[in-house]
């Protein structure tokens, strides 16, 4: 856990409701939590009264991540019964100004950014959502074509009942939650970004793709806690360890602890 100031009368078990409220942020992108990745700074409770401070991996990560990422701890918190005044507040960012004060004005997306806004926050989650799904999908699969044998060829007929129980097929059932598609057992795994079943002979390339979606996920997270741990020499600490993955291994060097420049 980060850095953490309290000051005044704090309710029982406010530390930990922030913590675990802090704790539903993902990074759109990478697909973690902003607490396992290092993202929160430090948090200051008041009272009721709770400050939360971000950071990034650069300051030129993309303004509608940092946005939408600030905008959900800031959500999450205010949701807490127990909080009063809730402020967020992005530093280090070369759009921290813009967006601290779209935040604390509850401007919006579209209010904070103007016409440099491309897209609405809910197709940008939709957009992120659908990749989460896609490496959720081909991790499930993975897992179970390693244990079974199985070969890609082999699974046109592939249905949520039959894959493996474990924190593998729960991610995939959130994920497809999230967007919608079913969660029934005789749900059909392997489908497009639709929700639709991926004909026979489409099944081993969607798993292609799939993986090649997974691996650019996963390398993703490895460079950016890498990038914050050479930004911030406390990031190392306020790191959750992620298991690695043989292909990673591959093509991403383990990061070191502190700065390497």
């Amino acid at each position: 856990m980060t850095a953490l100031e309290i000051s005044g009368a704090v309710a029982p078990g406010l530390e930990e409701q922030v913590w675990a409220a802090l704790s539903t942020v993902l990074d759109p992108e990478l697909d973690e939590p902003i607490t396992d990745l290092g993202f929160v700074r430090s948090h200051r409770l008041d009272g009721t009264d709770v400050e939360v401070h971000l950071r990034l991996p650069t300051s030129f990560c993309s303004p509608s991540f940092a946005y939408l990422m600030a905008s959900d701890a800031y959500d999450a918190l205010s949701a807490l019964p127990e909080t009063g005044r809730v402020v967020v507040v992005l530093d280090d960012h070369h759009d921290s100004d813009k967006i601290n004060g779209g935040l604390s004005a509850s401007a919006g997306y579209l209010g904070t950014f103007g016409v440099e806004a491309d897209e609405s926050l809910d197709e940008l989650r939709m957009i992120f959502r659908r990749k989460a799904h896609t490496a959720a999908m081909e991790r499930a699969v993975s897992r179970l074509m390693t244990t079974s044998g199985l070969a890609p060829g082999e699974l046109h007929d592939l249905r949520l009942e039959d894959l493996l129980p474990g924190r593998e097929k729960e991610a995939l059932v959130r994920r497809r939650a999230e967007l919608g598609l079913g969660v029934g057992g005789h749900e059909a795994v392997i489908v497009d970004d639709d929700g639709r079943p991926v004909p026979d002979d489409q099944v081993p390339m969607r798993l292609r793709f799939a993986r090649t979606t997974r691996i650019s996920v996963d390398g993703n997270a490895h460079f950016c806690r890498g990038l914050l741990r050479t930004r911030y020499d406390d990031a190392a600490d306020a790191q959750r360890p992620r298991d690695d993955d043989p292909d990673l291994l591959q093509i991403v060097p383990r990061p070191t602890s502190g700065r390497s420049c």
